[in-house]
This record gives structure tokens, sequence and C-alpha cells, in this order.
């Protein structure tokens, strides 16, 4: 329940992102739409999917085949706890350790991370 949460509540705040960021739009404008879901290795469709456009930001159940990026977590207390606080070390901590796995380009992991930015203002 707790990580449902915290990925619905992920999706709200990329979109109070969308509304008050004049830069979040423009990166979107200038680099085209991004989608990105983040899921279970187990079962994969016990996650969300965002989708990210110069127009609006959509999010979902499930992580679709169709996604620029997928962040994989082993189980959803290591999902919660890097999704509360997410930082540089921890993430490279459970990538080592194979419990964060990526489907994609590093070119849209640092995509992603650029977007995120500007969630935190």
């Amino acid at each position: 329940m707790k990580y449902r949460f915290v990925l619905w509540f992920l999706g709200q705040l990329l979109k109070r992102a969308y509304r008050r960021s004049p830069e979040f739009r423009d990166n979107l404008e200038k680099k085209g739409p991004f989608s990105f879901g983040i899921g279970l290795d187990e079962d994969p469709d016990v996650g969300r999917h965002y989708t990210l456009s110069p127009n609006r930001v959509d999010s979902g159940e499930g992580v679709p085949v169709t996604t620029d990026l997928e962040l994989r977590f082993q189980d959803t207390t290591t999902a919660v706890s890097f999704l509360k606080r997410p930082n540089a070390r921890h993430f490279r901590t459970l990538l080592m350790a194979h419990r964060l796995r990526l489907v994609g380009s590093v070119r849209d992991l640092e995509r992603l991370q650029t977007l995120l930015k500007h969630v935190r203002k």
C-alpha cells in the first residue's frame, strides 16, 4: 500500500512541477516527450508509468513495454526507501547490490534526473 501511494504521489509532484516550473516545461519542449516507469522485477504490473510531454503530464498503473526508461526494484521496501529520499550514493549502492535494475540508456537516466530536479523546488 505504501509503495503504491509513493508512486502515485510522485505523479502528483510531477504534475505540480509542470504547472509551476517554466524550466520543466521548456526542457520538455526542447527535448520532446519522455516516458518512464517504476516497477518491481518480480511483477512489472505492480508499478506505475509516467508520460511527460510539452502539453501535459500523465500517470497510470502498470509499466508498459514502450517506456523510454524503467527503474525495476527487487522489492517494495527497497523502492519505498529509495523513492522517499533519493540520492546518488544510495542509487549506486542499490545498483551494485542488484536491488535496482535499469532498463534503458544512461542518456535517458540523465534526462530523468534533470527533470526530477524541478520536482524538489
